[in-house]
């Protein structure tokens, strides 16, 4: 078989902050071709990363080498509707397997916000949602499959290739090819989203209370003010209904926001006026949808990005949340985006989690591109960066970051397990890059 692959493809993930110019591109629709591509690539000696949606707002996919586009490897393979598991190549979106599962009566008990994904990269990265009584997405793993950089395929799963498995279901991208995965399924559910107003110091006084109150709890913050903006997501017999609104969805929530920050990069000092405007705008009342699970666990993304976010112990909440608002009002030329949106996941036992071994706060923070104008945001990374280093944080693989290996040795108490293991699987390196060399080097 004579593997085919495509010159002078430019790769750019989806908020166009980054992008490479793979020497070859490569789009295989089966296991051999996958394997003809890492066969190519050991005897060229050049390394390979896989992409899937493009949706990591880092450089975590990029590579001048070969690049391996997963897309055409999208099929279900085997629903198991007694133990509620599915089987699916890697390269499937998680658009079109909620869709698959919806057929069979069956959904996934967790989702991100953005289901433009795919199964593997999803995994690989950590992604997450909230709820304290759920993992990150990864958790709902129970087997998979990994190609390694000599050709073997590996079934993993807790009871074959237990320690493989362990490191796989947060990989990285730096053990090999995710060609399937097998996915713990539940029942078809409905959720109820109660969105309303609320104030930092009631949130983080009541912190407990609210965990309690919804099985997906989380909260957005509006930096330079005390507003907050709380979501509640829960199980429910009601019919569908949703309060969207394309006036204030759009044209206000969107297109005259976009239009006011841009204004803002030539007066900051508009950006705190803007986040309290815009909370008494569009978060000041009370709202209702209801729909299938992951209808209301998705959510548009509209805007280009940058973001950040780090996993630190739940018990770091209020403090972290607190010393970021002091730092920003000592610092007044310092200015932050609206929301910084607050996420809760339980503990886990996968070796590179940023949940491992503790129940977690995620603290996204953004800085919207408008219209593609890049907004200084140094001053505001770098102080987010040291609150959450002081309180014991890891950042998310998949969003940029500072850290080096020995951050991570510090964060991770299985980080040279995982490294072990890595270093055994692809001795050579062939599955690194430029962001993973500065993870492991």
């Amino acid at each position: 078989m004579e593997v085919h692959g495509y010159k002078g493809v430019k790769f750019q993930n989806w908020a166009r902050t980054y992008g490479c110019c793979p020497e070859m591109y490569f789009q295989p629709t089966s296991v051999e071709e996958v394997k003809e591509v890492l066969a190519l690539a050991r005897q060229q000696n050049k390394r390979v990363k896989v992409v899937g949606g493009g949706h990591s707002p880092s450089d975590i996919a990029c590579t001048d080498g070969f690049m391996i586009h997963m897309g055409k490897m999208n099929r279900i393979l085997k629903v198991d509707t007694e133990k509620k598991q599915v089987t699916m190549e890697a390269g499937i979106l998680l658009a079109d397997l909620n869709h698959q599962l919806d057929k069979h009566g069956l959904a996934l008990s967790n989702l991100g916000a953005v289901s433009d994904v795919t199964a593997g990269g999803v995994i690989g990265s950590g992604t997450h949602n909230t709820g304290i009584k759920h993992g990150i997405l990864a958790t709902q793993v129970v087997a998979l499959t990994l190609l390694t950089a000599n050709g073997t395929i590996l079934e993993c799963s807790e009871s074959s290739n237990a320690e493989v498995f362990q490191a796989a279901r947060v990989h990285l991208g730096c053990l090999g090819v995710i060609l399937t995965v097998t996915l713990q399924c539940v029942p078809q559910f409905h959720l109820q989203e109660t969105t309303f107003p609320s104030t930092l110091k009631e949130v983080l006084d009541n912190l407990d209370t609210h965990l309690k109150k919804s099985e997906y709890f989380r909260f957005l913050w509006f930096p330079h003010s005390e507003n907050v903006s709380v979501i509640y997501q829960d199980h429910t017999n009601k019919p569908p209904s949703s309060s969207a609104n394309w006036f204030w969805d759009y044209a206000i929530g969107f297109y005259l926001l976009e239009f006011l920050l841009w204004i803002s990069t030539f007066l900051p000092g508009l950006v705190g006026w803007i986040n309290r405007f815009f909370f008494w705008l569009l978060f000041n009342g009370k709202k209702e949808n209801c729909n299938l699970s992951h209808k209301i666990f998705n959510y548009e993304c509209r805007f280009k990005q940058h973001v950040q976010d780090w996993a630190i112990p739940r018990e770091k909440t209020k403090a972290a949340l607190l010393e970021l608002k002091a730092t920003l009002e000592a610092n007044p030329k310092v200015v932050a985006h609206y929301p910084v949106e607050v996420r809760f996941t339980r503990a886990d036992d996968i070796l590179l989690s940023p949940c491992f071994q503790r129940d977690s706060c995620y603290m996204n923070i953004i800085m919207y591109r408008p219209y593609g104008k890049d907004v200084p945001r140094l001053d505001y990374w770098l102080a987010y960066e040291n609150i959450m280093k002081k309180v014991g944080g890891r950042p998310h693989w998949a969003k940029a970051h500072n850290c080096t290996r020995k951050d991570f040795e510090k964060m991770y108490p299985a980080f040279q397990r995982f490294c072990a293991i890595r270093e055994k699987l692809d001795p050579t390196g062939m599955f690194l890059n430029a962001y993973l060399e500065k993870v492991f080097y």
